[in-house]
C-alpha cells in the first residue's frame, strides 16, 4: 500500500519528514477509539517536533533524533517505554541512525538502561570508532558518555507484560503472537533544507524473543539506511526477513542505479520481502524530497510532513 504524492523535484529549501510507529494487523475493529486517538496524537506530537527542527533550518539527523525520542517515550509503541518483553521477561532495546551526507552510522543492540536508545546510537556514531555496540558494552558506553540512564522498570508496561504471559500460555512458535498483533517499531526519515538525508529506527524487538536476538532495526542496510545519492529508509516488520532481503539498502540501490522513484522501489522490495515470508512496512524519502511509504499489512502507524503543507497522519490501509 503506497502513498500518492507528486514526484516533482522539491525546491532547494524544501524539507520532508516521514515517520512510522509500526505495521501489522492494525484494523478498525481491533483498536478502541481511545487507543486510536492516543496513537494519532502521539504521531502528530512526534512529527511536529521533527518538523520544527527542519522548519528552523535544522539538520535532518537532528530532526530524526528528536522525532524518535518522543516515540520512544510513548507506551503506545514498541520502543523505549512500552517495549515488548523477551522470553526471559526483560526489555532489550535496539536502535540505529544514519547520516546520508557522510554515510556515517551508529547502532546499538540489547541495551537495557538508556532512556533513549536512538540517542545512544547517535553517540556511537559520533563518539566511537565503531558502527555497532551491543549488550553490556553498549550499556557501559551509554553510562560513560552521560546519556540519561533509567531503571529497567521504566520500560515496563502491564499491557506488554500481559502479552508475554499470553505468548507463553499459548505455547506458540517464536514470533507468532507478535506477528498477529503488530510490529511497533518506530522510525523516521528526513530531508533538510540543505538537501541532506537521515534515517533512524528504534525498537524493543518481538514478544518472547530468545536471549540475544537482534532483528533488522539496528542493522544498517536492513532496517535503516541513508545516502544522499538516493534516499533514506526506515523499516518495521519481520526482522529476520528484512535482514535477509537487505531491505533499506535494496530500496536505495534501486533508486540510485535503476532510477526508480521511491514508491516504485519501496513497493518492489516489499513484494520481494513478502515472497520470502516477511511482512511489515517501510518509509522513504528520496534525495529530491519525495516521500513514500509501503506496507503489506492491514495497517501501519505513519505520518508525513513537508514544508508549507499540513501534516498527514494515518493508521489504516485505506487512508
Amino acid at each position: 500500500m503506497g502513498l500518492a504524492v507528486s514526484t516533482a523535484a522539491s525546491a532547494k529549501d524544501d524539507w520532508t519528514l516521514v515517520i512510522h510507529g509500526g505495521a501489522g494487523v492494525i484494523e478498525r475493529d481491533r483498536i478502541t477509539p481511545e487507543r486510536e486517538a492516543a496513537v494519532r496524537a502521539a504521531l502528530r506530537k512526534a512529527i511536529d517536533a521533527g518538523s520544527a527542527v527542519l522548519d528552523n533550518g535544522g539538520k535532518a539527523i537532528d530532526a530524526v533524533e528528536a522525532t524518535i525520542r518522543l516515540l520512544e517515550d510513548d507506551p503506545n509503541f514498541n520502543a523505549g517505554r512500552g517495549a515488548v518483553f523477551t522470553s526471559a521477561g526483560t526489555n532489550e532495546l535496539d536502535s540505529s541512525i544514519m547520516d546520508g551526507a557522510t554515510r556515517e552510522a551508529g547502532a546499538v543492540a540489547g541495551v537495557t538502561m538508556t532512556r533513549h536508545p536512538i540517542s545512544l546510537a547517535r553517540a556511537v556514531m559520533e563518539k566511537s570508532p565503531h558502527v555497532m555496540l551491543s549488550g553490556d558494552g553498549a550499556d557501559a558506553f551509554s553510562s560513560e558518555h552521560a546519556l540519561e540512564q533509567v531503571d529497567p522498570s521504566w520500560f515496563r508496561t502491564e499491557e506488554r507484560w500481559e502479552q508475554l504471559q499470553k505468548f507463553k500460555a499459548d505455547h506458540k512458535a517464536l514470533g507468532d503472537f507478535e506477528r498477529e498483533v503488530k510490529y511497533g517499531t518506530v522510525g523516521a526519515v528526513a530531508r533538510d533544507t540543505d538537501g541532506n538525508l537521515a534515517a533512524g529506527t528504534s525498537t524493543g524487538g518481538m514478544t518472547g524473543k530468545l536471549y540475544g536476538r537482534v532483528g533488522d532495526s539496528p542493522i544498517i542496510g536492513a532496517g535503516t539506511y541513508a545516502d544522499n545519492r538516493a534516499c533514506a529508509v526506515s523499516a518495521t516488520g519481520a526482522g529476520e526477513f528484512y535482514i535477509r532481503e537487505g531491505v533499506a539498502n535494496e530500496i536505495c540501490a534501486r533508486i540510485r542505479f535503476l532510477g526508480e522513484g521511491p514508491q516504485e522501489a519501496a513497493d518492489t522490495v516489499q513484494a520481494e520481502t513478502q515472497a520470502l515470508g516477511g511482512d511489515g512496512g517501510v518509509i522513504v524519502v528520496s534525495h529530491d524530497g519525495t516521500p513514500a511509504w509501503s506496507f503489506n499489512t492491514p495497517g501501519m502507524y505513519r505520518g508525513m510532513a513537508r514544508k508549507g503543507s499540513e501534516p498527514r497522519i494515518a493508521i489504516y490501509g485505506d487512508e
